[in-house]
């Protein structure tokens, strides 16, 4: 399940996902979800939770949006251990750690933008030398993409082993691993790494496990949680953040390349809202009915059901519907749909539940059915031998329709490095905006003519990926003007309100 390009409040992927979910088991057809679990940092921020919503929820839905079962606090808590141990390196002066060049910088999971710069070890000696670090969200650990990736718990301790937290004073990249940190932070991660049971209000199950934020880290849940639903079900329905530029993208060219999957079908989230804004249409302005609006952003979902035909996987559309949406619109929207070969279904499963799903549901049963062999169709954008700097331009050209990339200086030369290291070979990640197909979130539609900024690049040998960061892009989201954490609260009785 992936979506066009969103508005900020978001189009109900998760939504559409357990509606799916839901609406195939109601036809008879046996399916798990397997979903992401949600950050703290929207839960508070803008966005609000990623548990669904209406009839189509899994519950309990505030303890999944807020701690759950912990897997944030343990991941954070792994996280900040290895970044203590680094400090503690560099105060005793063992592994020839060199202080300048620590690349680990510390997480939380909350939206805190005062945190990406800051100065630590000030004062007197005994507090360490003093450098500049930073904090980055808990979704964008490299921990976290680690325990999302791993097949079990002892690939997980490898994957730590391997990260890379800085250099010598001779430039020799050291490790997690040779700061012995490894097998403690696997420790903190032993329960973390087990994939959490709960259900949808009809009873389906659903596998919440791993990250979201596809935008600054690979955006899917964890493989063991997938596979788990793959032997439960039928049918695994599962979910990828963000934009199909994003979360699919990361969902084939580094999940599926990872683990081996190859998905039978896919559905791509559309909502009339967001059609609208993307033709022109102010936020404000958005329940209104503009038919004409929505036919000039139709150009955003043509281009993202384009790029995941170029995977090899069928696809559908799934037109949540709003309220506010009317008769006019749903139809203009299958109609353009039909004009580009690619059958879209309305869906009401936040109203109606598993019947509001239910046609879209038998139509992806027997698309699914019909690819009897979905490795056979499924093909990857680009080969593992490709040289990186070649992927990174590979994905903007092919999928966000970039010209070009530039490369900001020494990114070219950051690359070379970790080809020559031996990390040549790795997939890209590419962190950007996830409101534009470009770097630049005010452009909206299906842009082109532009071309794309690298400003940075990270190794996460680990997880098994670089990280192309993307114009202006912050690894540390900030809050809005007004979070919604100024309408959380808890009532006269205990129960909390205002979270959704």
């Amino acid at each position: 399940m992936t979506a066009i390009s969103p508005t900020p409040a978001g189009e109900g992927k998760t939504t559409t996902t357990i509606g799916l979910g839901d609406a195939l088991n109601s036809i008879g057809r046996r399916a798990v979800i397997a979903l992401r679990e949600p950050s703290l940092g929207p839960v508070f921020g803008r966005k609000g939770g990623a548990t669904g919503g209406g009839q189509a929820q899994v519950l309990p839905m505030e303890a999944i949006n807020l701690h759950f079962t912990g897997d944030f606090h343990a991941i954070t808590a792994a996280h900040n251990l290895c970044a203590a141990l680094i400090d503690n390196a560099l105060y005793w002066g063992s592994a020839d750690l060199d202080a300048r060049g620590v690349t680990w910088r510390r997480v939380t999971d909350t939206n805190d933008r005062a945190l990406r710069r800051i100065a630590v070890g000030l004062g007197d000696g005994a507090n360490g030398p003093a450098r500049e670090t930073g904090f980055d969200i808990t979704v964008a650990s490299e921990v976290m993409a680690a325990l999302c990736l791993a097949d079990d718990v002892h690939d997980l301790e490898a994957r730590l082993g391997r990260m890379r937290i800085g250099r010598t004073r001779g430039k020799v990249p050291v490790t997690a691993g040779d700061i012995d940190a490894a097998a403690a932070m696997t420790v903190l991660l032993k329960d973390a790494i087990r994939p959490n049971l709960v259900q949808s209000i009809a009873g389906t199950p659903a596998l919440i496990h791993g990250g979201p934020f596809a935008n600054i880290a690979h955006g899917c849940n964890s493989v063991i949680a997938t596979r788990a639903a793959l032997r439960l079900g039928e049918f695994a329905v599962t979910e990828a953040g963000f934009g199909a530029d994003l979360g699919a993208e990361k969902f084939f060219d580094i999940k599926c390349r990872s683990a081996g999957l190859a998905p039978a079908a896919v559905v791509v989230v559309a909502t009339v809202r967001a059609l609208k804004m993307h033709g022109g249409i102010a936020l404000g302005d958005l329940r209104e009915e503009h038919v004409a609006a929505l036919d000039a952003g139709f150009a955003n979902l043509a281009r993202h059901v384009e790029n995941v035909r170029r995977f090899g996987a069928p696809v559908t559309v799934a037109i949540n519907a709003f309220t506010t949406d009317t008769p006019a619109e749903h139809a203009q929207v299958i109609a353009r749909c039909r004009d580009i070969g690619v059958e879209a279904f309305l869906c009401r499963h936040w109203a109606e539940g598993a019947a509001g799903a239910a046609d879209l549901a038998r139509h992806v049963a027997a698309i699914a059915d019909a690819n009897t062999d979905p490795h056979a169709a499924f093909r990857l954008l680009y080969p593992d031998a490709m040289p990186l700097a070649d992927k990174i331009r590979t994905v903007a050209q092919a999928i966000y329709r970039a010209d070009d990339v530039v490369f900001a200086p020494g990114v070219a030369a950051e690359l070379a490095r970790f080809t020559d290291a031996g990390f040549g070979a790795l997939p890209v990640c590419m962190a950007k905006t996830p409101y534009s197909f470009s770097a630049d979130e005010k452009l909206l539609g299906a842009p082109t003519g532009f071309t794309l900024p690298i400003t940075s690049v990270r190794l996460s040998a680990g997880a098994g990926f670089v990280v192309a960061l993307c114009g202006g892009i912050n690894t540390m989201p900030g809050l809005p003007r007004v979070p919604a954490s100024q309408h959380i609260r808890l009532g006269i009785d205990g129960e909390i309100e205002g979270l959704s």
